[in-house]
């Protein structure tokens, strides 16, 4: 049978969660799917897809568009500008759309879901929406959480979303919808511990306020204090490790996170990578790893990379990662943003060497549920209900 086409929008390109699921995605998909990617701007994701021999091309967007800020979206009060870029775009993408007819149109992003939503109904090519995040408060202003939730019920044909819970958080009675986790793909290079070594802590991801680093590093301190007599604390010397850097203008955050190791005096017992390419090297030089965002993460693929390279994995009990993790069996979940109970749980994970192994064996069992074999036909399953085949 012939192979459906699809066509996949993304205003970002760069290597940012989104973006890294759907690289995972593509190649599992290639069987049934000839994919062609639309982003709306260049950046290291071009170069990912094209060495993927995924068919990719950039319709660039104006920054005014591109870069508007979620909590700068006040509806009635949108930059001019933003409004006219953004009906342009979405004019064009249409075009683009006529040209190369697709049978379905799949949007990656929030941004790509309300153009795309709109340029594929204006080129008569059924939608799917990836909803990736939670629609709340916390992640977005009143008048965005309205834009969006108008723009369900109006645009996709489809909604695909990465948890029940993101899918939880918006109406959709009249569509095709499924909740299909991301998929995980991580080589994950272990290096030798010798028993007894000084525990290894770590968070890895990019470095936002949402995202809870703050929170981990207070945590740390206050499970592992240094005494003045031993400066290299009370545990035989634990170290706390943030992998990922500052992303979409959020580096004032990270020279917050950078006196806060100072005031907490971690400077020698907390390592800041910056950005780094291969998570597997990474989570491999680690003991336990924590996800430690503030808010509910709609998904949490670093918790599954965690998992997948057998390490004990702390999680908020709060969206994706309580429907990823169970408590106590592959991993240990703790309110979102309690700092005291966070640190409970890595005192007794430091502790208890035979707890982190366990926990870890059963993460990796767990995390197989997650490969893009398995998610692929998924996706697929969706694509065929919206299609009627």
């Amino acid at each position: 049978p012939k192979r459906l086409r699809v066509v996949y929008l993304d205003h970002c390109a760069q290597l940012s969660g989104a973006e890294l699921a759907l690289l995972r995605l593509l190649p599992a998909l290639e069987d049934e799917v000839e994919a062609h990617v639309v982003l709306g701007e260049d950046g290291p994701l071009v170069a990912k897809l094209e060495a993927a021999g995924i068919s990719t091309e950039v319709i660039s967007m104006a920054e005014a568009a591109r870069g508007l800020p979620r909590d700068r979206v006040h509806l009635g009060r949108l930059p001019m500008a933003t409004l006219l870029h953004t009906a342009r775009y979405t004019g064009q993408t249409a075009r683009r759309l006529r040209q190369l007819r697709p049978d379905l149109v799949h949007t990656n992003s929030l941004k790509s879901g309300l153009y795309g939503g709109l340029a594929g109904r204006l080129a008569g090519v059924p939608v799917v929406w990836h909803l990736r995040e939670q629609i709340t408060r916390e992640t977005l202003p009143p008048a965005a959480r309205r834009l969006v939730r108008a723009a369900v019920r109006h645009l996709p044909t489809a909604v695909l979303a990465n948890s029940r819970s993101t899918l939880g958080h918006v109406a959709t009675p009249r569509l095709t919808a499924a909740a299909v986790p991301s998929p995980i793909e991580v080589t994950v290079l272990s290096q030798p511990r010798r028993p007894g070594a000084p525990l290894r802590v770590g968070m890895v991801g990019r470095l936002a306020p949402l995202k809870g680093q703050h929170v981990f590093l207070e945590a740390f301190a206050r499970a592992f204090p240094s005494s003045p007599t031993s400066p290299r604390s009370s545990d035989g010397g634990a170290t706390a490790v943030l992998v990922g850097s500052a992303l979409f203008g959020e580096t004032a955050y990270e020279e917050r996170l950078r006196s806060q190791v100072v005031h907490l005096g971690l400077e020698d017992r907390v390592e800041m990578t910056g950005f780094r390419d291969d998570v597997g090297a990474e989570l491999g030089r680690l003991d336990v790893l924590v996800q430690a965002s503030v808010t509910a993460e709609g998904f949490g693929q670093v918790v599954v990379e965690g998992m997948a390279a057998g390490l004990a994995v702390v999680a908020p009990r709060a969206g994706g990662p309580q429907e990823i993790v169970s408590d106590g069996r592959d991993g240990l979940l703790f309110p979102p943003g309690d700092v005291d109970a966070l640190a409970g749980m890595l005192r007794l994970l430091a502790a208890d060497e035979d707890l982190r192994r366990r926990l870890g064996e059963a993460a990796r069992r767990r995390a197989e549920d997650f490969t893009p074999s398995v998610i692929g036909p998924q996706v697929l399953a969706l694509y065929h209900a919206v299609l009627g085949r």
